[in-house]
């Protein structure tokens, strides 16, 4: 059985195939559309999706939409009558789309599919939205059972669950419901802070270190109502979500020093102690939320999804001091992962088939589920262009990239199948030397034209990840923070009073450029069996340096999705300060490359997210 998911409409639109319930491939639309978060129907990616399986007519036999639109249309109109009649702008803007295309999801998938060739009788399926999210988190993951959590913006009704999984049933049991929401509270802080929401929610989280608490009784006090089991009611006489076009108005102004902050102006101390309160009330509600549901459940593991489970630091703080053995968070675990929830959902719901989990092993196959492009496609696009390359014999390539890297160099890797969610796992990603105090510095302002403060994160030897970090457990997919491990971290004397900029290129442990201020980082463990290529690179980087460990960021600048193909990598490559590119076998150098001619730059093709 084929079953094809589809989210859409909101964020981070994508489609995901299932096939006798194994994960055949997912991927968001804006890799393809190369419009970051794009929420539109994700047809080019369920083209994708049905050509990377062979789906042709007649062979797909089920569609599962992540959420009922129904349901989530009665809840605005609800939303909408309640507060009138303020908030009128609001519903006005709104209702078009809704009249236009989202109440009509059926009729659009139809339509996608006819075009795609797929023609006949399709099961139309529409799990719940934390239905999805709680599938996403369960059902990949290793466990057999194990406690679920889903935390994010808000679905239909639901902005949190929790829930327990065992074999191939999802059960959810309570839920915490809108307005009252986690993700909208801390996007919220988002946009007040001068970040784009759903968007900048992790710039929010890298700024925290950089800042005191000094809000969290404020916030505590005016802004919710929490209890200890991690329920909470919001003032809602500070939000500007229900009625308005901002997520804030002008008592939240008031409470907080001041009106938000222009997103371009200078970061001053009150926006890096707003970013510390939020990421502290954040963390103490999902312990609070976990060791409730610990309690429930008497289960030993946790599976997380929701856009809130992309807090990696507070994903870390739950394994250290959490009641659970280990948690298992979904790769993609916002609306994108929704697809593939949707999709398991059907298979195992809908259509009650069995699920075998052995305990160690998940079923997302690395998030490695997207596109992938052979060395003669390659060589083909390089001559198209007039691209000078040297080809690298398979046994040379992991040495040569760790030779360069060594030197100095910044080099893009583009390698096999394109990540499924929102981080760069070793295939679409550029590669730094972790040990440089300079290279943060450098790739921030010559490669990701970003904010300075920003982290990046390592990429290690699985096997070697104790060395560095205070984790004793695998972290394939960037989504713990752990802290350094203390004997590589060195005393900055007054670090906390120096200036943000100084604070930045203060060298905070024997691998300075991805240690974070707080002497944390977001790790990323590399197996060999997931991923050979870039496990074989790291490697030969130890054999030269000692160090099994490199920067990992995403192959793309600021604003821009993640690389899909390889004129993206090359467009990348061609815009940045970047030395090298690795397209596949194929090593590309920048001064051997033709001239760069463009019609418009970068910032202007990428608004600034």
């Amino acid at each position: 059985m084929t079953i094809l998911g589809i989210s859409a409409f909101y964020h981070d639109s994508a489609a995901a195939l299932v096939r006798d319930g194994e994960i055949v491939a997912a991927a968001q639309e804006e890799r393809f559309s190369r419009r970051k978060h794009d929420a539109a129907f994700p047809a080019t990616a369920i083209r994708y999706c049905l050509a990377e399986g062979g789906v042709t007519d007649g062979h797909l036999d089920a569609v599962a939409f992540y959420d009922k639109p129904v349901s989530k249309f009665a809840r605005i109109l609800q939303t909408y009558f309640a507060v009138a009649p303020r908030g009128v702008r609001s519903f006005l803007m709104a209702m078009p789309l809704w009249l236009r295309q989202k109440l009509w999801t059926s009729l659009v998938i139809e339509k996608s599919l006819a075009a795609c060739g797929i023609r006949g009788q399709v099961q139309l399926l529409f799990p719940e939205h934390h239905e999805s999210h709680a599938a996403s988190a369960f059902f990949p993951s290793p466990f057999r059972r194990a406690a679920v959590l889903t935390l994010d913006g808000v679905g239909e009704w639901a902005t949190s669950t929790l829930g327990h999984g065992e074999d191939n049933r999802v059960t959810i049991t309570r839920e915490l419901r809108f307005p009252h929401s986690l993700g909208l509270l801390y996007s919220a802080f988002t946009y007040f802070t001068g970040f784009r929401v759903n968007s900048g929610e992790y710039k929010l989280m890298g700024l925290a270190p950089y800042g005191q608490p000094r809000y969290v009784d404020r916030i505590r006090e005016h802004l919710l109502d929490l209890k200890n089991d991690g329920s909470f009611r919001l003032n809602m006489g500070y939000f500007g979500y229900l009625d308005g076009l901002s997520m804030t108005n002008e008592r939240f102004a008031d409470l907080f020093d001041g009106p938000p902050r222009n997103p371009e102006a200078e970061i001053t101390r009150r926006e890096m102690d707003l970013a510390r309160s939020i990421q502290a009330v954040t963390e103490e509600i999902v312990l609070r939320m976990a060791r409730h549901l610990h309690r429930e459940t008497a289960e030993r593991y946790l599976c997380l999804a929701g856009g809130v489970a992309l807090n990696c630091v507070a994903n870390g703080r739950l394994l250290r001091e959490g009641p659970f053995a280990d948690l298992w968070i979904q790769p993609a675990a916002g609306d994108a992962g929704g697809a593939l929830g949707a999709a398991l959902v059907a298979w195992h719901h809908y259509h009650g088939r069995e699920r075998h989990a052995d305990g160690t092993t998940d079923r997302m196959r690395g998030a490695y589920l997207g596109p992938a492009f052979e060395d003669a496609e390659i060589e083909a696009f390089l001559r198209s262009r007039g691209c000078p390359a040297r080809k690298l014999a398979p046994d040379a390539r992991a040495d040569e990239i760790a030779r360069l890297l060594e030197e100095g160099k910044v080099v893009g890797h583009f390698h096999g199948r394109m990540e499924f969610g929102p981080r760069a796992l070793g295939n679409r990603s550029i590669l730094g030397d972790a040990r440089s105090p300079e290279m943060q510095s450098v790739m921030n302002r010559k490669i990701k034209y970003r904010e300075s403060f920003r982290p990046f994160a390592p990429s290690c030897l699985e096997e070697c990840a104790a060395e560095f970090f205070e984790l004793d457990r695998p972290s394939p997919y960037m989504l713990l923070t752990a802290p350094v491990h203390r004997d590589r971290c060195r005393t900055v004397d007054r670090l906390s009073e120096l200036p943000l900029r100084e604070r930045v290129h203060a060298v905070r442990s024997d691998v300075p450029a991805v240690t974070h201020v707080d002497f944390s980082a977001r790790v990323q463990t590399v197996n060999r069996k997931t991923n050979p290529a870039f496990h074989d690179v790291i490697q030969a980087f130890q054999r030269r340096t000692g160090y099994g460990i490199v920067i990992n960021t995403s192959l793309n600048v600021r604003g821009e999705p993640i690389a899909c193909t390889p004129e993206d990598a090359y467009r990348c490559f061609r815009r940045t300060g970047m030395d090298c590119l690795v397209l596949g076998s194929f090593l590309l150098s920048k001064e051997e490359q033709p001239a760069w001619q463009e019609q418009t730059g970068w910032q202007e093709e990428f608004p600034l997210d």
